[in-house]
């Protein structure tokens, strides 16, 4: 039996007395505790990712599973294995994800749903749409029109970096791209979502302005394929699958109530846990506290100081205490990235023993992450630097994709 779909969310107007508010606007936990997945999976009515389904992604696909699929940094879905189902019976789907531009620079948070959709597209060889949500932050973030286009450019160009096939990769900006058929589908969705049911799933109040009540259409219609008749026209309305946080499921619960309702199918999600702040899970990231993430602009000694002052330890407070008790790795920052960006297994599960049964020191733990974030910061800003302005251009011209299915 078809599950129902949540559309009673959490928005910005909470009540107080809710444990934690998990929305695309904020993210907390009551007394600045720790977001509860499953409490989540439960509220929001997704499923957790299980082995069985990592299986099969390694099986259809031939190649190992991505590190964030083996450690759980993607951990729930809706109806993902509707889309291996219908992969294996040799019917292709295309990838969605997309960006809101607020920032000059990306830190590592924003860039593991890209890192991981290159792993998808690569691994099925299917497209991928990514939307610039630059209106979203121009209403959201008050910031001015041009000056929301131009970071939708410049975030763009970190984008392209991560390493994109151009032949099956159409980048687009609301700002630019919004009309046609898009506009279309936007209309449709638009008129089957009351106001009390926009209220409901996103909070809006009376306060908000009308901008942000019209906004969820924009997010929603890249779910459908014949919002891009230069890419799907003629095709045999294939199914979409949206890697993203969790915080962006709101949209797409909403996007999956009206999408049989327009004749389209339903998109399938698969859904990442956030990515912590340095100073541990209970803080935020935040633009106005630099110290509290790694940029992928940072310099090698600018993630050196960074993570030696402010990575959060859950080593003990003395040499000869952390020899006897070991640390805590269920608060330690450290270990937490490592188990995002270390690649091998292997090191990985013996850093972990080691270090909690006392015999490594939170310093050499650090210094390893230092050395894999380092690695992978220098690479982005290596292949960013090769990003011109031609490119993006290509990436974002109105085109047919001629490798989309091959």
């Amino acid at each position: 039996m078809e599950k129902k779909e949540e559309t009673q969310g959490q928005g910005q107007g909470q009540e107080p007395e809710q444990e934690q508010v998990v929305n695309p606007w904020e993210v907390s936990a009551k007394d600045g505790g720790k977001i509860d997945y499953d409490k989540l999976i439960d509220q929001f009515g997704c499923q957790r990712l299980d082995q069985s389904l990592i299986d099969r992604v390694h099986r259809l696909t031939s190649r190992p599973p991505h590190v964030f699929l083996r450690r759980g940094v993607f951990f729930a879905h809706r109806d993902f294995n509707d889309i291996l189902d219908a992969y294996e019976r040799g019917q292709k789907f295309y990838l969605y994800t997309g960006r809101g531009p607020s920032s000059e620079a990306l830190h590592l948070g924003h860039l593991i749903p890209f890192m991981f959709t290159k792993y998808l597209q690569d691994a099925f060889k299917v497209p991928l749409v990514i939307q610039l949500t630059d209106d979203e932050k121009c209403m959201w973030k008050n910031l001015s029109v041009e000056e929301s286009q131009r970071l939708a450019r410049e975030n763009a160009k970190d984008i392209i970096a991560c390493g994109f096939d151009i032949s099956r990769t159409f980048i687009f900006s609301d700002f630019d791209y919004v009309g046609g058929a898009f506009y279309q589908n936007m209309v449709r969705v638009a008129k089957c979502v009351t106001l009390n049911k926009v209220t409901g799933i996103f909070g809006f109040s009376g306060e908000d302005h009308i901008g942000k009540i019209s906004f969820p259409p924009i997010q929603a219609v890249p779910s459908f394929p014949s919002s891009f008749p230069h890419i799907f026209q003629g095709k045999d309305n294939p199914r979409c699958l949206i890697p993203c946080a969790i915080d962006q499921d709101p949209y797409f619960r909403m996007t999956r109530d009206v999408a049989p309702r327009l004749g389209y199918h339903k998109p399938a999600l698969i859904e990442s846990s956030f990515f912590p702040a340095l100073q541990g899970e209970t803080g935020k990231m935040s633009a106005s506290d630099p110290n509290s993430a790694i940029y992928v602009t940072d310099s090698a000694k600018d993630i050196k100081n960074k993570v030696n002052k402010y990575a959060f330890s859950g080593g003990q407070d003395s040499i000869e205490k952390h020899r006897k008790l070991g640390a805590n790795l269920e608060v330690d920052i450290p270990i937490k990235y490592l188990g995002f960006f270390l690649e091998d297994d292997a090191e990985l599960e013996h850093i972990r023993t080691e270090y909690g049964a006392g015999r490594m020191l939170t310093g050499e733990v650090k210094q390893r992450l230092i050395q894999v974030l380092s690695e992978i910061v220098e690479r982005h800003g290596k292949a960013r630097a090769a990003v011109t302005d031609e490119m993006v251009d290509a990436f974002m011209a109105v085109r047919p994709l001629p490798n989309m299915f091959n």
